[in-house]
């Protein structure tokens, strides 16, 4: 094979991460070339099998430092940013990461006349009181200011085998008699799977969408916050009660929580800001079509999943007896 007919490179931020590394296996089953540009290139090296010998590589790459953003998207045709943060910790920030380091892979891949697609977040918005998705919005700005034909795609709350949602609580349930419900559990959410969310951006890769656009990915049902934790305990097998956290109660927690160095806090008083705000597809994305319908796909069920994952919390694991609640 002659260099003028290898297949397109993929330069991917953040393919180590919970949404990077599904995006990375769904552009491999299409032959792309990949290129996943992380922090520790040397702790990804178990994506290596998702793609056949010599078709995904590895770079050096940090948002916070423009140039290695530059290095790393050298010969592409096409830019994934899916790096992002759900708390801030010592140099990395939201703005840091969340809108600097946006606009640095904007800019760096309008530079080589790559195309991108940037996945944001459902709740990116400027006038949001969470400075998360406050930076969320202001990437998206700058995103389609400096490439206006790029991609964004901004799910709802992402579940699958990494996720950091229905894990952590299911984690929780194994020794607590009780499970927080903040803010009374009414938040809304629209949870949509990894595959789901990273078979949307291979398509957009694949130039399958409109570009220029914002599309809102959520799942097929809208839930609760108390409704997504009934659905995980039943898939677990478990019993407990869930117990209303007012939100100034969570907020303070989350405060005490971020002080603690070196740990990941569960709970912080910014993530307690997002939760009063739902997390579901907007009634202008459902009318523009600006959904997972743009792209052709048919978002799967949590309960369709999460017992698939989840296993490994029922109180004897696979072998606990289906309807023997602990």
């Amino acid at each position: 094979m002659t260099l003028s007919n290898l297949p397109p490179l993929v330069t991917v931020f953040g393919g180590s991460g919970f949404v990077g590394r599904h995006v990375v296996r769904a552009l491999a089953r299409r032959g792309f070339r990949i290129r996943v540009a992380v922090r520790r290139p040397d702790l990804a090296g178990f994506l290596q099998p998702l793609g056949n010998v010599g078709q995904i590589s590895f770079v050096q790459a940090n948002l916070r430092y423009r140039q290695s953003v530059d290095a790393a998207v050298q010969g592409s045709d096409h830019v994934v940013n899916c790096v992002g943060i759900l708390f801030e910790a010592g140099r990395n920030t939201f703005d840091a990461v969340q809108d600097f380091g946006a606009r640095a892979v904007a800019e760096a891949a309008r530079s080589v006349g790559a195309s991108l697609t940037h996945v944001s977040a459902i709740g990116a918005d400027a006038g949001s009181g969470s400075i998360y998705a406050q930076s969320k919005a202001k990437a998206e700005k700058a995103v389609m200011e400096i490439t206006p034909d790029a991609v964004i795609l901004r799910p709802s709350i992402v579940f699958g085998p990494e996720d950091g949602f229905f894990n952590k609580f299911a984690q929780m349930s194994r020794f607590s008699p009780a499970l927080p419900l903040v803010g009374g559990g009414k938040t809304a959410f629209q949870p949509v799977y990894v595959a789901d969310v990273a078979e949307a951006v291979a398509k957009a890769v694949e130039g399958k969408v409109e570009k220029g656009r914002i599309y809102e990915l959520g799942g097929p049902e809208v839930l609760t916050f108390r409704q997504c934790l009934e659905i995980m305990l039943k898939a677990i097998d478990r019993k407990r009660a869930l117990i209303t956290l007012p939100f100034g109660a969570a907020s303070l927690i989350g405060s005490i929580a971020s002080m603690v160095p070196l740990i990941a806090p569960p709970l912080t008083s910014d993530q307690v800001t997002l939760l009063k705000s739902d997390n579901v597809v907007s009634p202008a994305a459902e009318a523009e079509g600006r959904t997972f319908k743009a792209f052709g796909i048919e978002p799967t069920l949590v309960e369709a999943i999460i017992p698939s994952y989840l296993v490994r919390y029922r109180p004897q694991g696979q072998y606990t007896r289906s309807g023997k609640a602990a």
